[in-house]
């Protein structure tokens, strides 16, 4: 693992320089809510970002077409839709997405969900103030003080509770969240790519927060707001949480060689463009 602690930058106020930021909309069977979530891709939103990039895990569903419609309405910033060559999960569009920020000299990469929970205007507000600057991540938290959950059971809500305490007690800092659909990261945070030691799958979001605060890198949380409508969760509750405990004994009890080992076996991340444009 890469030691190297990754420190905020410092900033003028008078002088902030213009950052690249690029937004990732990773989706999997996401046709009817992928044009919701692009939507809401203001005027406001556009003109704060660089380039929003939709990542398709092999949909089974129109999800593509629906996508690259959606992405032709807009205008402002470049729209690229790419497919995976293999489905990576989530964690894997994750690498995908980051890769590609880090290869086109991206300074922030915004993630944002395509089933539609999040709403990207969420950040917004935050990009306004600076407060990425201050920070190597801004991760957004569903069950803080001043978020909103509609549709969501009480059940998923109080169990999300116990495991934030968990982690935040096993790794000696508050989190919020361990791991929702609307996060920033700074390019300089991820340059080390130790992120493609991290599982593919679901599980990812919890190593990746685990090493953030392992590696000392700052972070912060913002509310959200956050429902359930027509999406179709991939989660099978009892196996995650089986493999949540797992995650928290081997940090617990094992923890250099959990931070340093491979939880997925090295591989390339490829995917193929299916649409690119951007206007003037």
């Amino acid at each position: 693992m890469n030691d190297q602690r990754s420190r905020p930058m410092q900033q003028d106020d008078r002088a902030v320089p213009r950052e690249r930021i690029l937004v990732f909309v990773p989706m999997f069977n996401c046709e009817r809510q992928i044009p919701r979530v692009l939507a809401k891709f203001t005027p406001e939103v556009r003109a704060a970002i660089d380039e929003i990039l939709v990542i398709d895990n092999r949909s089974r569903d129109g999800s593509v077409e629906a996508a690259r419609t959606a992405l032709a309405a807009l205008d402002g910033p470049r729209r690229t839709l790419v497919r995976n060559v293999e489905n990576y999960n989530l964690g894997g569009s994750h690498k995908v997405a980051f890769d590609y920020a880090l290869q086109h000299g991206y300074d922030y990469a915004i993630v944002i969900h395509g089933d539609d929970q999040g709403d990207i205007g969420d950040i917004l507000p935050h990009l306004r103030a600076g407060a990425h600057r201050e920070v190597d991540c801004l991760l957004g938290a569903r069950f803080m003080k001043g978020s909103r959950l509609e549709g969501y059971s009480r059940f998923r809500t109080l169990g999300n509770h116990v495991f934030n305490g968990l982690f935040s007690a096993a790794c000696g800092r508050r989190l919020h969240d361990l791991g929702s659909g609307l996060n920033c990261y700074a390019t300089r945070f991820l340059e080390p790519r130790d992120y493609l030691r991290f599982p593919n799958a679901l599980t990812f979001n919890y190593h990746l927060i685990l090493y953030t605060v392992a590696v000392g890198a700052s972070f912060r949380f913002f509310p959200l707001t956050w429902r359930e409508e027509d999406q179709v969760s991939n989660v099978r509750l009892l196996r995650q949480t089986m493999k949540m405990i797992d995650i928290l004994r081997r940090y617990t009890f094992a923890r250099r060689r959990f931070l340093a080992d491979w939880h997925e076996p090295p591989r390339e991340y490829a995917c193929e463009v299916l649409y690119s444009e951007r206007n003037s």
